[in-house]
């Protein structure tokens, strides 16, 4: 890949050490002559990426999702240093952020184009996720959705609310909820139940030209959605819902030799022994 000229760098002060790292690394990264900017702003400066080459976002996989829209946006490559807890986008320890910082500068790295939902309210207001979209009662109630998919129905739920995941979003919620594990490169749309009242729904995996809509059913509970954990469309002027693959992709970068099921197996402790 090309060499890194210009490195954006995204801080999230609340995450301890992420401060003194930051400046860390934007001063070994000036020392080689790279041109560097640095925020701890939240939410994420308006232009911030601009004309950068890629960004380093530092703190865990809740910080690299706030810049989703952006990054995307204009393509920037986003590698995420991880100072929280799993972090299955964020996967470059403290240590190994210092090690490679170099030769992550020269081009040796990869980008790894993400799946990204869209999802649309009834006046045509768009959003973007790159994990999930979750839509929940306001309460601890259970809600009816009616689901269809490309104006077929697929199933009315009576349950605690349903995941919509991209593949990168499957290690996340749907995990949590019993969902299954997809590979990032594949593109299609995850739909997994919460607490589901039937025990036979499960999840249903739709290819990448679904369009899914979500209705709300006559008696059912407010209604909460979030995108990527954060942020609400929950009333009834915003349904129904459209929730599709997007046409647009996020720019992930790891480092050279990067691997996903090695990634896997290591948050997930795969291969370990039960007495070990």
């Amino acid at each position: 890949m090309k060499a890194i000229q210009t490195l954006a760098f995204v801080v999230n002060i609340t995450k301890p050490g992420a401060h003194v790292l930051g400046a860390d690394l934007e001063e070994a990264a000036r020392r080689k002559g790279i041109k560097t900017r640095l925020t701890t702003a939240y939410p994420l400066p308006s232009q911030f990426l601009a004309g950068a080459d890629a960004c380093c976002a530092i703190g865990g996989d809740g910080t690299l999702l706030e810049l989703v829209a952006e990054a995307t946006e204009r393509n920037v490559p986003v590698l995420g240093v991880n100072l929280g807890k799993l972090g299955f986008l964020a996967t470059l320890s403290a240590g190994e952020a210092r090690r490679e910082l170099f030769a992550l500068l020269k081009g040796n790295y990869r980008v790894y184009p993400r799946t990204l939902l869209e999802c649309r309210t009834r006046d045509g207001t768009g959003v973007l996720a790159l994990n999930d979209i979750v839509v929940r009662s306001v309460s601890t109630r259970v809600v009816r959705l009616q689901v269809l998919s490309n104006d077929q129905k697929v199933n009315q739920y009576l349950c605690d609310g349903l995941i919509f995941s991209t593949p990168t979003g499957s290690t996340a919620y749907n995990l949590s909820a019993g969902g299954p594990l997809i590979h990032p490169s594949a593109q299609v749309i995850a739909m997994t139940p919460i607490c589901p009242h039937t025990l036979s729904n499960r999840s249903v995996i739709f290819e990448q030209s679904t369009r899914l809509t979500v209705v709300p059913q006559a008696g059912g509970e407010k209604l909460h959605v979030s995108v990527d954990g954060h942020g609400s469309l929950g009333n009834s002027k915003n349904f129904p819902l459209e929730i599709a693959v997007s046409q647009k992709r996020f720019p992930l970068l790891h480092q050279d030799g990067y691997s996903h099921f090695g990634m896997v197996r290591q948050k997930l402790g795969w291969g370990t022994r039960a007495d070990d």
